[in-house]
């Protein structure tokens, strides 16, 4: 049986009452709880009903011996140390009770000093040994525990409907999926241990997944994801990302995939029908507005009886409203171009400062229509050119800096500029206007998403302008950023790459 003791707990067995009576008043100083028996065998039941610790034993009394009652503490094994006491101390006595398992022996007559060494050379040798089986358990439990962890993991992601596939740092497989291994239809007899290039035809996603394995992207949060394209229209989505060690060191990288085909096939259907609804609804609109116009003219060349200015008005709004929804079909068609990948209609090496510089001459009179300043700083020298359709920059821009000069207060400034970074181009359009306000930063590149505060819901619009913005970016393998605070302005960077 297991003794849970407690270290203190000290038994004097003594066949001498004075003996015992002393020993228990130099233990009680130091912090003990004192059991006492004159006999052995009475010594021994105290031993059987209570947690007991160390045992101060004397080696001759009558009836039972010490060697004998020593003998039977030592068969219990509950961990007791026994402190043998004679007054014939002898060595080969000490020897003889150290070999049936006693701790230590202390002769008679000792001085008090001599007994407190000894009883607490005994306690810390129990608090040890309790400190040790305490660790010792804990680490089977932290055995046992990491064994029904590691238990529990693989069950998951065995039963995962994602494809999961882990690679170490040299791009070798060390866990597989049976979700992963039926999205790309590979058979089990390619298992852990051999190299990414084994599981993955594509180059291009092989080429992330090693980069990634060997640490490229640790201190990176926006990692690429990356598209499959496989035969019979099936579309899958891999997003990988690193595996670290507690101190953020590269283990190799995990790569989940899912099936998008439904998700494609939607897009697919969507873009169709909004394309299909917009190309139906721009002639008729378009017929509408040039109507309104003549109308509008007819009546300004009118006398005041025949179209009151309420008529005008009226009509003035329709025309607007009707130019709105032509821009937003406009917008539609812009974005359904973009999904279907071809946003570019006709790619050429392009110049952006001149490009930029024709947009700033075009919106400069809408600027000065409100008293801002607009203005394009390019470098001296000559900036290399991009690979782009002329039109699909010209909307990217041109988007910006009409957004910049909307959302900025009369007065105010607007800066565009343009420089080399690397390999890539950086164009920046600044404004001081009404800037945007934090809760609104992540959501303002989705469609049909307008900030709209006190200052700027008079100021119309589709919502769809960042959205084409962004597409057209991506698709050039550029990259766009926003920086705002409210009431401060807000600041565009856009990146693209140079021809090569």
């Amino acid at each position: 049986m297991e003794n849970e003791f407690d270290a203190t707990q000290v038994l004097i067995i003594d066949d001498e009452q004075s003996l015992r009576d002393g020993a228990e008043r130099i233990l009680i100083r130091m912090g003990c709880t004192v059991l006492k028996a004159s006999r052995g065998d009475k010594g021994l039941d105290i031993i059987e009903k209570e947690p007991v610790a160390i045992v101060l034993l004397d080696m001759k009394m009558p009836g039972m011996d010490g060697m004998e009652v020593l003998g039977r503490i030592m068969e219990m094994g509950l961990g007791i140390l026994v402190i043998v006491i004679t007054g014939y101390a002898t060595v080969e006595t000490a020897i003889e009770a150290m070999k049936k398992g006693a701790y230590d022996f202390i002769p008679k007559p000792y001085e008090p000093d001599q007994l407190r060494i000894v009883v607490n050379r005994a306690r810390e040798k129990l608090q040890l040994s309790m400190e040790a089986e305490k660790l010792e358990a804990e680490r089977r439990r932290t055995l046992a525990d990491l064994h029904m962890e590691q238990s529990r993991v693989h069950t998951i992601v065995e039963s995962l409907p994602n494809g999961v596939i882990v690679t170490d740092t040299d791009g070798k497989v060390v866990l597989i999926n049976p979700a992963f291994r039926q999205h790309l239809g590979l058979s089990d007899a390619i298992g852990p241990g051999n190299r990414i290039e084994d599981f993955v035809t594509d180059k291009g996603l092989c080429t992330l997944v090693m980069d990634i394995s060997r640490g490229k992207h640790v201190d990176f949060d926006d990692i690429p994801s990356y598209e499959l394209d496989l035969p019979n229209g099936k579309f899958l989505l891999a997003r990988g990302r690193p595996v670290l060690g507690e101190r953020r060191q590269c283990l190799g990288a995990v790569l989940n995939i899912m099936d998008i085909s439904a998700m494609k096939a939607l897009d697919q259907l969507k873009s169709e029908f909004v394309a299909k609804v917009s190309h139906e609804l721009r002639s008729p609109l378009s017929t509408i507005h040039e109507q309104l116009s003549l109308v509008l003219s007819d009546m300004a060349e009118e006398s005041e009886e025949v179209a009151t200015e309420n008529d005008q008005y009226i009509l003035s709004r329709a025309k607007e409203k009707t130019n709105g929804l032509i821009s937003t079909i406009g917008d539609l068609l812009d974005l359904s171009r973009i999904e279907a990948g071809i946003a570019a209609k006709e790619v050429r090496p392009v110049q952006v400062g001149e490009l930029l510089k024709n947009i700033v001459d075009f919106l400069e009179v809408r600027a000065s229509a409100k008293g801002q300043t607009l203005v394009l700083e390019t470098p001296d020298k000559a900036l290399p050119e991009v690979m782009a359709d002329p039109m699909a920059l010209e909307s990217v821009f041109g988007n910006l800096i009409t957004n910049a000069i909307n959302y900025t207060q009369d007065g105010g400034e607007i800066r565009a500029s343009v420089n080399q970074s690397g390999s890539n181009l950086r164009i920046v359009i600044q404004d001081n206007g009404y800037g945007i306000e934090a809760k609104h930063m992540d959501k303002i590149f989705d469609r049909f998403y307008r900030v709209k505060t006190d200052k700027t819901r008079y100021i119309t619009g589709t919502g769809l302008g960042l959205p084409i913005v962004k597409g057209i970016v991506d698709s050039m393998g550029g990259f766009i950023d926003v920086e705002s605070e409210s009431g401060q302005g807000t600041t565009f960077i856009v990146i693209l790459p140079v021809k090569r």
